[in-house]
């Protein structure tokens, strides 16, 4: 069995409709298909960052129960339709878009895009006006996120207060599906494979989507083993010259019994940093030293607070 975990490469990508893409990852060390897969899924559905609507306002409308003259949608269905307009929003900061239209068919194509907004799904349906005299107006608000935000949320950061505030699903990706199958390379054939299918909005691609949840993936554990080594270095690494000048003084110097610390002695161990880097198992191993003159050590260095 080889000691050596298997760094996994993207080995096919399978376009489909509908902005859907399959995607092979492979060769993966056995058990790590799961991991990866898991991993991969929950950031793809929860962390990449997309654009939505939160808030909306229709002339003439002061609430979402109201029927609206000439219009065969209520305000609830139009709500539901422009929940369902994909866009990108190229802007950090909320941008403010509007839609004019008198008769005919309103869709998403129909909003006054700016340079920070591009529509995905210009056709989306937001509303029909039956009667060709009618007007309608509508306001949209559009920010960036990630994964779900409220109704109470959005309300709470309302640009204009007598908008109508939408609970949105900023992420990007629809759907996530994976298998984990075996495959071989050479002679080794325990290895796994794993086979992604994601579904997105049309505003990022799917392909775009898996890198950009590996990154954050990347970015994660990065985080966990940098915070653990600095851990480690800071307990290891003197606390100040004083400290640093305290272990190097002689055993001696720790005034503790003549038979601790010739013992100490005899056993190579001359300053108070050799003696603190023991550990307890090390200790009590040490030729001529019994439990007393543990206990006397474990006092003098707890005082010494190291």
């Amino acid at each position: 069995m080889s000691k050596t975990i298997l760094n996994p490469t993207i080995s096919d990508i399978e376009i489909g409709d509908n902005n859907s893409a399959t995607i092979t990852v492979k060769p993966i060390a056995s058990g790590y298909g799961q991991t990866l897969g898991n991993s991969l899924r929950r950031v793809l559905l929860s962390s990449i960052e997309g654009s939505a609507i939160t808030a909306f306002r229709i002339d003439g409308v002061g609430h979402e129960f109201m029927a609206i003259t000439g219009v065969k949608e209520d305000v609830v269905e139009i709500m539901l339709n422009i929940k369902a307009i994909s866009l990108k929003c190229f802007s950090d900061k909320p941008v403010e878009v509007s839609l004019v239209k008198k008769g005919g068919v309103v869709t998403a194509g129909d909003i006054k895009a700016t340079a920070d907004i591009e529509i995905v799904n210009p056709d989306q349906l937001i509303a029909t006006i039956d009667d060709p005299g009618v007007e309608l107006k509508i306001d949209f608000v559009i920010e960036n996120g990630r994964g779900y935000q409220s109704i109470e949320e959005s309300s709470a950061r309302r640009v204009h207060s007598d908008m109508i505030a939408l609970d949105a699903v900023f992420s990007p990706v629809r759907r996530v599906r994976y298998s984990v199958e075996k495959t071989r390379v050479g002679d080794n054939v325990d290895l796994d494979q794993l086979v992604m299918i994601i579904d997105t909005d049309g505003s990022i691609t799917p392909v775009d989507a898996l890198e950009q949840a590996a990154a954050i993936l990347v970015e994660q554990y990065s985080a966990l083993a940098g915070n653990a080594l600095a851990k480690i270095e800071k307990t290891a690494a003197p606390k100040s010259e004083e400290d640093n000048d305290l272990l190097s003084l002689p055993i001696e110097e720790l005034n503790m019994s003549a038979r601790t610390t010739n013992a100490l002695i005899g056993n190579e161990i001359k300053t108070v940093g050799e003696l603190v880097n023991l550990s307890d198992e090390e200790l009590s191993n040490l030729k001529g030293f019994g439990a007393k003159a543990q206990e006397e050590v474990k006092e003098r260095v707890a005082e010494l607070e190291f």
